[in-house]
């Protein structure tokens, strides 16, 4: 297995690298004091556009589209995407600044993917831009939603239109101003096969109807700018046109989703981790408790150890999701996909966790990025689903292969 990349990707790694050190890592706390500031909550930190105007200039922008999407796509394979994900992942919220963040990036690819031609120009093109972003609506409060067909939100056909009740929650983005447009699964046939009695719609974010039960919190973080929300949504209606790819399509729609979109949340988890360990490194070479630099211990020592191997192994994992991905399909990728999901935020968690006890008080403060990685890592495990659904549909593709075999 060969992931050597071409001359071309390798200069637009050196040419993100540069861009991360000389532009967005001196910002960084910049943009970590207004986010957290109270009296600015959910407004955007200003320093964005200006870095978007500059990653545009230099040819970093709309990345992650993969090469099967013709002019859409920078012309990568996700293989080739994989790294730059994993030097944003570095500083979480510098892949807005090449337009490459999440959930924009799952929102286009759904459009790209199977919306039609007015859909694209009116919601596809401006957020390929840079002009607005989206959230994507789909966990429920009342039911489990890391099982999708027990989406109870309903969809039900009036006329020319669609009219929307439901609740949705830990929808995230939907506090930012910059949201305009939302992507909704919910139910338009319940008497249909099981797979096939969800839907989903485009709604614009003004639409009537659309209310803020809550602001959630994450670890006691509301995650301003974009935040994670409940909300009611009551008697909310669309225009049928409004529809993507077609009614009881909605569970293959969100299945199509994921596939890309895990390659980039694990190798950003892998950035992480790096990170993290790299800090952890001079942390421990510049300490000294009981005499000795903590670098001189020898628990301290495997545990640097320890995390170098747990990132290498998740790393070399999703490049090998990634490059089946590329030469087979997501289909055919889909048992690496599950596995990768797993390791790789419980990877960056553990290793983000020795980097905290390494740095004693410090490592639970902002005083370092450490703290808000762990989090992070702790709640990537359970979004996009949880780690036991992934690990149940793997080892039930795992008894069934190796039983045919």
């Amino acid at each position: 297995m060969n992931f050597d990349h071409s001359e071309q990707t390798l200069e637009l790694l050196a040419r993100l690298q540069r861009f991360m050190d000389t532009y967005i890592a001196p910002r960084e706390q910049e943009q970590h004091d207004w986010v957290t500031d109270p009296a600015r909550v959910w407004q955007p930190w200003p320093g964005l556009e200006e870095l978007k105007e500059k990653a545009r200039a230099e040819g970093l922008w709309n990345l992650f589209l993969p090469k099967e999407y013709g002019d859409l796509s920078p012309g990568l394979s996700n293989l080739e995407y994989a790294p730059l994900c994993e030097i944003m992942g570095r500083i979480p919220w510098s892949a807005e600044v090449f337009n490459c963040s999440a959930p924009d990036t799952g929102n286009m690819e759904v459009l790209a993917k199977y919306g039609n031609a007015e859909q694209q120009e009116r919601w596809l093109k401006p957020l390929m831009d840079g002009e607005i972003r989206s959230a994507y609506l789909m966990t429920e409060p009342q039911v489990a939603s890391s099982d999708a067909t027990n989406i109870e939100t309903e969809i039900k056909s009036d006329g020319d239109d669609y009219v929307i009740n439901g609740r949705k929650w830990w929808i995230s983005g939907i506090m930012d101003p910059r949201c305009k447009v939302l992507l909704l699964m919910g139910k338009t046939d319940p008497d249909a096969p099981r797979h096939q009695q969800q839907s989903t719609v485009i709604i614009p974010r003004d639409t009537p109807g659309i209310h803020i039960v809550r602001n959630l919190t994450v670890f006691g973080s509301l995650n301003s700018p974009g935040g994670e929300a409940e909300l009611r949504l009551e008697n909310v209606r669309i225009p049928k046109r409004n529809l993507i790819l077609g009614e009881r399509r909605g569970f293959e729609i969100a299945q199509g989703r994921l596939g890309p979109g895990r390659i980039h949340h694990c190798m950003r988890s892998i950035g992480q981790a790096q990170r993290s360990l790299e800090i952890m490194a001079r942390r421990v070479e510049n300490r000294v408790a009981f005499g000795r630099k903590l670098s001189e211990q020898s628990s301290i020592r495997q545990d640097i150890a320890r995390s170098f191997c747990d990132i290498e192994q998740a790393r070399l994992l999703t490049l090998k999701a990634a490059d089946r991905m590329d030469k087979y399909g997501n289909k055919d990728a889909k048992d690496l996909i599950a596995a990768i999901k797993v390791v790789a935020p419980q990877m960056a968690q553990n290793v983000t966790d020795r980097a905290i006890q390494a740095h004693g008080g410090m490592g639970v403060s902002d005083d370092t990025p450490i703290a808000h990685f762990f989090t992070l890592n702790r709640f990537v495990r359970i979004a996009d689903g949880p780690d036991e659904v992934h690990m149940s549909q793997l080892g039930k593709m795992k008894i069934q292969e190796y039983n045919d075999s």
